[in-house]
Parts: C-alpha cells; structure tokens; sequence
C-alpha cells in the first residue's frame, strides 16, 4: 500500500522552497518580529491550560477535506464554523492550512481570529520547516503541530525550541510504541494519533494502549477517529485531556450545534 504520509512530506518540502521564494525568509522573519513587539506584555492564550483547566477539552478542528473521504465541506466558512466551535464550549480550535490535501490555508487562522476568535487556536500541518512556524506566528496560531512520523528526534527537538522562542506551544504527535521516545523532548501537549498518517487506518484503541506509557503529569491529547461521547469519557478515566474532533462535526449542517450537544453529552456521563 502506498505510504500517504510519505507522499505528502515530499510535497510539504517542495511547497516550503515555493513559498520561500514568494516570500523570502527574511522578510517573513521580519514581519513576525514586529508582530511581536507589537504583541508584547499581551497575554496569549495557552492550548495547555485550556485543556487541563477544562471538563471535556474538545479540540474542535475545522476540516474540508481530507485525503481519505475526499471533501467533507467544501463550503465551509472560516469566519463561521470556528466562532461557532466557540460559542458552543471548545477548549481549543485547530484549523488545517494544508491545502493540497486538506483543502486549508493559513488565511483560515486570519479570519477565524478576525470573526472573533480567541480561544487557542492549533495550527495543524506537516511542520517540517522552522519557516512554517514563523508562518503559524503571523497568522494568529497559539500552537503548532509536529509528527513525529515526519521529523527526526534531533529535528523536532529543534523545531520545538523554535516554536516556544516565538510564544507557540507545541501539541507533539505521537502513533507508535517506536516514536514515544520524542515524549522526552517535553513537549507542552502529547498527543497520540489513532490515525495510522501512511495507511488511513484508525484505531482509538491506540490512545488507550499508550496512555500510561506517557508521562504521568503531561497534558494528553488523543486524535483522529473519535465519534461518540462514551469514548471521550473513556479516554478521560484514562488519562486524556484532550479530544481532537473534526469530521464527527464537519460532516453535520451545523458544526457548532453538533459540537454543543456532544460536549453536554459528555458531561452527562460523568
């Protein structure tokens, strides 16, 4: 079977040297240290405190596609779906900006915080560039996304020292027994990702078999594949803090109303 994740890596590191030579990396460096100076002394909304300080922790992710199911909605709205996660109780939004494979771009970011969005908002793509951090800054993102599947220990560990010199959490995914050594990089989220990146198979169950192999005191974030409320909670007495979910609501009419009614579901259970 073909690997997907390979193919799409190999696409990300052609899209990054494009991109550079639109907007050449000092330029792009130079406008986000402004950006910082600007921002700085304002408080920046924490996707880790988010989660642990929440009852449910529901990472809402606005999602039109993905390479498996092809569209999911294609006309979904960036200045709605987002601030409607929002308003019906996320602890935290991821926001795809790929775009090849995920129908995503970094503009999404823009107009969600422009709509009126100020809960944690992760950047999610294939990170495998100091340049797509800068990038995750200037458009408005509170964390980033890195695989582990995708990095070598002593690259992500970079990119990771990268990302918190720029005031960007990391939200670190994990799939495997094999990629659990990059937990000792001490990330500020661990997550693991019942979607296997190179085959599309899901399986929540991973999140339960490596639970416990992760560090006891970090904030744990379980990915991909979860569609009922029972699972959430069984997740939760495991250990999570976490639950990213973005199909489950984008497949819905109303993202926001299906994300409200699943998260007093959750609660009900407890």
């Amino acid at each position: 079977m073909k690997d997907v994740l390979d193919e799409i890596v190999a696409h990300k590191r052609v899209e990054v040297e494009r991109l550079k030579a639109e907007v050449p990396p000092r330029e792009l460096y130079a406008k986000v240290e402004r950006l910082m100076l600007e921002e700085e002394g304002e408080p920046r909304p924490s996707m880790r405190s988010a989660l642990l300080n929440s009852e449910v922790g529901i990472i809402a992710e606005f999602k039109r596609k993905s390479p498996s199911k092809g569209w999911i909605k294609e006309e979904g709205s960036a200045s709605e779906i987002p601030l409607g996660y929002q308003r019906n109780g996320a602890s935290a939004i991821s926001i795809l900006t790929d775009e090849r494979y995920f129908g995503g771009n970094d503009d999404f970011i823009r107009i969600a915080r422009q709509s009126g969005v100020t809960i944690p908002v992760l950047y999610k793509n294939f990170v495998i560039d100091e340049y797509q951090l800068f990038q995750a800054r200037h458009c408005g993102a509170s964390a980033a996304l890195l695989i582990a599947a995708d990095l070598r220990l002593d690259e992500c560990k970079s990119l990771l020292s990268v990302a918190h010199e720029l005031g960007l959490e990391v939200l670190l995914e994990m799939h495997s027994e094999r990629e659990l050594d990059y937990a000792e990089l001490e990330p500020d989220m661990y997550g693991i990702n019942n979607r296997n990146l190179g085959t599309f198979i899901t399986d929540v169950q991973n999140s339960f078999s490596l639970a416990s192999k992760l560090p006891s005191e970090g904030c744990k974030v379980s990915e991909s594949g979860i569609s009922n409320p029972e699972t959430v909670r069984a997740l939760q007495l495991a250990g999570f803090n976490g639950f990213l979910i973005g199909e489950n609501f984008m497949k819905t009419d109303n993202p926001g109303e299906s994300l409200s009614q699943f998260i007093q579901t959750v609660k009900s259970l407890k």
